[in-house]
Parts: C-alpha cells; structure tokens; sequence
C-alpha cells in the first residue's frame, strides 16, 4: 500500500495552532521550534535531492560504460581496384608538348605543329595542346585545322572565350569570315563546318603520307643505284629489284 505524501508544512501550522490553544505555548518558544523543525525538514529534502543526483551520476555513468564497450562499426572495406591513371598524368609526361612549345616560342612553327600533333596521338584529351597547335595553325594561316583543334578545345573544356577574341596569334583566325557563326555557336563548329575540317584533315594526312612514301621510294631506288654502281648487283638484278619497288 503506497504511502500518501501530505504538504509537511500545513502540517507544521496545524500543530503550532494545537500547540498554543491547548498547551498555552508562547510565540517565541513556538518560533524556536518551528525553526528547529524547519531546518531538519530543509537538510532531509537537501539530502534526498543529493541521493538522487547520486543515483542520477551513477546511471549515467553506467550508461556511459556500456555505450564505450560496444563495439564500433568496422569501416568500409577498400577496393581491390587501383585507382585509374588520369589522363593529366600522361600530359605532364607528354614529351612532344614540351619539345612543340620550345619551337613554337623559336617561331618554328612547322616543326611545332609536327610535335604537337604528335603529342596529341599520345594525349588527345589535352586542352593545352589543341589551343597550342590552334595557334600555330592559325599563325601558318591553316583555317580548316585551327578551327578543328579551337573547337576541340572548348568541347575538352576550354572556356577562356576571352582569350580567343584577344589572343595575337589567332588574329587570322578571327578575320575569317565563318568566325562570327563559330563564335555565335559556343566558340564550336556547325556541323557543316566540322565536317569540312575532318575532310581537310583527312585530305593532310592523306597528302603527308603519300609524301612520305615518295620519299621512302626514292630512298631505296638510290640505294639500289649505288649497289649498281658498287658491282654488287648485276643490271638484270637492278632491273628486277626496281621494278618490284615501283610495283609496291
């Protein structure tokens, strides 16, 4: 049966008013007492405020303790995969890029655009090196492939717009008058103009390669003259071998 918890301090009033009318108390003993009492019922409602702020540390701290034992969640495991080579790794390494600024800056502008071209076939991804080669050909007045390289540019990223209007070295460039329809379209070619610059690059590389066949034909028709003219090859010998290299 749970005990009932009355206000003590009606309770104390009620007695002090017994008190007087029945034991003929005076005031100031009643004072005494009721002080008396006051502070025993002040210093056990201290210390049973103080018991439950013990108890109230102690479950806290028990709270606390089981809290720390539990285990702690495992961290993720890493992958086995490493991670991939990004493709600014290879345009750091790229040796044609360094190699095609060097001639650029000596004003050696086709053996410029050799390296940054091969420089591409490492890294075609490289911003720097089609704004580069963009210039060059713009300097060697070439339209068809700075607007090629420009544009690849801008699609990689490129977005220095103000730089293409100002730049020196693209001045040609800019007096074209297909430029203001490039420069209205993003600073990137129309699908009629970037067909015409894969044909013109197309047809470059066509006429570079037959080039360099000649050059490779002549080489060996040369040498076989000079194996003639050593007596290392009999004229039917010479006759036979040259007509097997005209026939490649």
């Amino acid at each position: 049966m749970s005990k009932r918890r009355g206000n003590p301090m009606v309770f104390y009033v009620v007695m002090a008013i017994l008190a007087v009318t029945l034991f003929d108390i005076g005031i100031v003993p009643l004072l005494i007492i009721g002080g008396i009492i006051a502070m025993m019922t002040r210093g056990n409602k201290k210390a049973q405020n103080e018991s439950r702020e013990r108890k109230q540390r102690n479950q806290n701290r028990e709270r606390n303790r089981s809290t720390r034992t539990t285990a702690p969640p495992r961290r993720q495991a890493r992958t086995s995969e490493s991670p991939r080579r990004s493709t600014n790794n290879f345009s750091k390494s790229n040796p044609f890029k360094k190699s095609g600024i060097a001639k650029y800056k000596d004003f050696d502008l086709d053996g410029a655009i050799a390296d940054f071209e091969q420089g591409l076939a490492i890294s075609e991804g490289d911003v720097a090196l089609h704004w580069n080669i963009t210039a060059a050909y713009s300097l060697t007045e070439k339209k068809d492939k700075a607007f090629f390289h420009l544009n690849r540019a801008v699609e990689l990223g490129f977005n220095d717009f103000e730089k293409i209007q100002s730049h020196d070295d693209l001045a040609f460039l800019r007096i074209q008058p297909e430029f203001d329809d490039f420069k209205a379209n993003g600073y990137k070619l129309g699908a009629q103009q970037a067909q015409q610059s894969r044909e013109s690059k197309r047809i470059a590389a066509s006429d570079q390669d037959v080039n360099l066949t000649d050059d490779i034909l002549l080489s060996q028709l040369n040498k076989l003259a000079e194996l003639r003219k050593k007596g290392l090859l009999s004229e039917q010998e010479f006759v036979t071998e040259r007509k097997k290299l005209l026939r490649r």
